[in-house]
């Protein structure tokens, strides 16, 4: 009964189409090199894929997810036509590439193209690197089902990156499926509250990549976060990579990381030397578990010329040098601008009954009035207090008067009333058909003590944070079974958490969680202006410091990938007043929770550019302004 009332439930809202009968399948990603000058047709249409176990309806660029790789030289302009036969209204955003205004592709932008009409694009391409395109209107929807590709910009100066056998484009990201579809969508976004988790990985639109090398070769890899909301943090045990690259450019020096974090929208190049034949798994590395990605095949066979040598000397480049000295002025300036990030959660209060306050990552924290948890900071949630029951989201016979852990499973128990509002889909979002991508408790809590630190992202040690980190005990409830029943008492290491919500805490409160009842604002603290309603304006050839505040005194604490277009590009100048050891050019900044980011904006093109937190829901609950540029 519970199953049947949970499809009840969530097919109510489900008016965006799920099937499959009559698509096409899903073709493989194709390689497209294109002169200055190119032109190329995009189309937006529903395929069917197989995802794992199930095989699921998604909407495709010219039917592959990932869509069509433009390979294009740097200073080039393309012509692209994009045709849409998808859901939905649509724009085609070119996310890091500073082009002509008119072809940023958002509603500021352009009038959207309706379903069956066309709308033609100039890309300019001035930066070398990896960049990537995908919609701008319900983001949370068109990326979620597969409308996302990569654009490979191709460097004018022969050594901009160190010398390589061959490059690799690889997408990360996560999709929540239940039973056997896409989790439904309707009008409204929702998951407002943590953004849309997934249940299955994928890289390069695959559940189970296999991928071949040379003994002795040296790979580039260019990976791309394209998910909602989920953290990457990519490593390859048993082989050296080498960070060379993030979203704009190559980094000021080159060196040797042990993995690579990646916030959505955030690009990050390595490259990865093979020395010996062997499998060698590439996987994403939480403080608390592993997912295997993909498994490279080294194969016993040299590759045809070694770049071993160069591998092994990191570069410092002259154009990261310069940068340095440029900013030096910049250190102990005074913000030009600050930006804070808050949230606003109301829940609603039961009528007619005495009531009592919960976290709904931490149920056992109840308070008789209104408060903020002091484990993780977030807004307690008002529900009625007489005798509450706990229940396992998993085993709902298993109740308790006390918030304890299940004796079957080992989850802590929950207030029945958020247990009855996940729709007893919980059990599918932990185990829906694809164990084996949350196979193992993590064990490496020693080797992510410096976690982010080493890859060259100045993402410094911040679990002092207030209580912050304590948050993700809640994350066991992720693992399942398994989890449990392999290593007993669950594994936590909430001094690595660092400000980083690994996983979906609080799923039954998070799936009901809307723009109507949770809203994600950006605050000019000069102006008290919210999102849409503040008013910037700058100039060509401004250098503008912007102060980022991820508040601690929010409904909601948590991370933001925060994310400028293309009016020109930016440098991390300093998170908590610590210098970044490691510059490189960047569109995309990851501000963890309680953390303080200053950026310089290297302002470039003139006209109505956005600047958004990247996490997808965020932003279609509103957390975005545009500000203009003058020439």
């Amino acid at each position: 009964m519970r199953e049947q009332s949970s499809h009840q439930d969530h097919d109510h809202a489900a008016q965006l189409p799920r099937e499959t009968e009559g698509l096409p399948d899903a073709r493989e990603t194709e390689l497209v090199e294109l002169a200055d000058g190119g032109e190329f047709e995009l189309d937006i249409f529903a395929v069917k894929k197989r995802v794992g176990d199930a095989t699921v309806r998604m909407l495709a660029y010219n039917g592959s997810v990932p869509g069509p790789t433009l390979k294009v030289p740097q200073g080039a302009t393309i012509t692209v036509r994009v045709k849409n036969h998808g859901d939905l209204d649509a724009t085609v955003h070119w996310h890091g590439v500073r082009l002509e205004n008119r072809y940023d592709g958002t509603h500021d932008t352009q009038a959207p193209i309706p379903v069956g009409e066309a709308f033609t694009y100039q890309v300019q391409v001035p930066d070398a690197g990896a960049y990537w395109y995908h919609p701008h209107i319900r983001e949370d929807y068109g990326q979620e089902l597969g409308l996302y590709g990569n654009i490979l910009v191709t460097p004018s100066e022969p050594d901009y990156w160190p010398p390589a056998n061959r490059e690799l484009l690889l997408t990360l990201d996560d999709i929540l499926i239940e039973d056997g579809r896409i989790a439904a969508f309707g009008d409204e976004t929702t998951h407002v509250a943590m953004g849309r988790f997934g249940n299955v990985m994928l890289i390069a639109g695959e559940t189970d990549l296999q991928l071949e090398a040379k003994r002795g070769e040296v790979v580039r890899l260019y990976f791309t976060n394209t998910a909602n909301t989920r953290v990457f943090n990519v490593a390859l045990p048993g082989v050296q990579m080498k960070l060379v690259g993030a979203d704009a450019g190559h980094y000021e020096r080159e060196e040797l990381v042990e993995e690579v974090l990646l916030a959505p929208s955030e690009r990050v190049v390595v490259d990865v030397l093979f020395p010996e034949a062997g499998d060698v798994r590439l996987e994403h590395r939480t403080p608390e578990r592993t997912y295997p990605l993909a498994t490279i095949t080294v194969v016993d066979e040299e590759a045809d010329q070694s770049f071993a040598d160069d591998f092994a000397q990191p570069r410092t480049n002259a154009d990261g040098l310069e940068l340095r000295e440029r900013i030096r002025p910049f250190l102990q300036a005074s913000p030009d601008k600050t930006l804070s990030f808050v949230a606003e959660m109301d829940m609603g209060v039961p009528e007619g009954v005495p009531v009592v306050y919960v976290c709904p990552m931490h149920p056992e924290v109840v308070s008789e009035e209104p408060a903020s948890c002091p484990k993780c900071g977030m807004k307690l949630l008002a529900q009625a207090a007489e005798e509450t029951t706990y229940v396992c989201p998993m085993h709902p016979e298993v109740t308790s008067d006390k918030p304890d852990r299940c004796p079957q499973c080992g989850m802590k128990l929950v207030p029945e009333a958020l247990a009855a509002a996940d729709g007893g889909h919980r059990h599918e979002h932990e185990h829906h058909g694809h164990g084996h991508h949350h196979e193992e408790g993590h064990g490496h809590h020693q080797h992510h003590e410096h976690h982010g630190h080493a890859k060259g992202h100045g993402h410094g040690h911040h679990g002092d944070h207030g209580d912050h980190t304590e948050r993700h005990e809640a994350a066991e409830e992720h693992s399942g079974h398994g989890h449990h029943g392999h290593h007993g008492e669950p594994e936590h290491a909430h001094d690595t958490s660092q400000g980083i919500e690994w996983e979906d805490d609080m799923v039954e409160v998070n799936r009901m969680t809307t723009p109507a009842n949770m809203r994600w604002k950006l605050v000019d603290r000069e102006t008290g202006a919210e999102n849409a309603q503040i008013d910037w304006t700058f100039r060509v050839g401004d250098q503008v410091k912007l102060r980022l505040l991820n508040e601690m005194d929010s409904d909601h604490p948590m991370p933001h990938p925060f994310h400028v277009h293309g009016a020109g590009r930016f440098l991390i100048l300093a998170r908590d007043d610590v210098v970044e050891p490691n510059l490189v050019w960047k569109d995309t900044v990851l501000v963890r929770t309680g953390e303080t980011v200053d950026i310089l904006l290297d302002v470039t093109n003139p006209g109505r550019w956005m600047a958004h937190c990247h996490i997808a829901e965020h932003h279609e609950s509103g957390m975005m302004f545009s500000f203009n540029v003058l020439p």
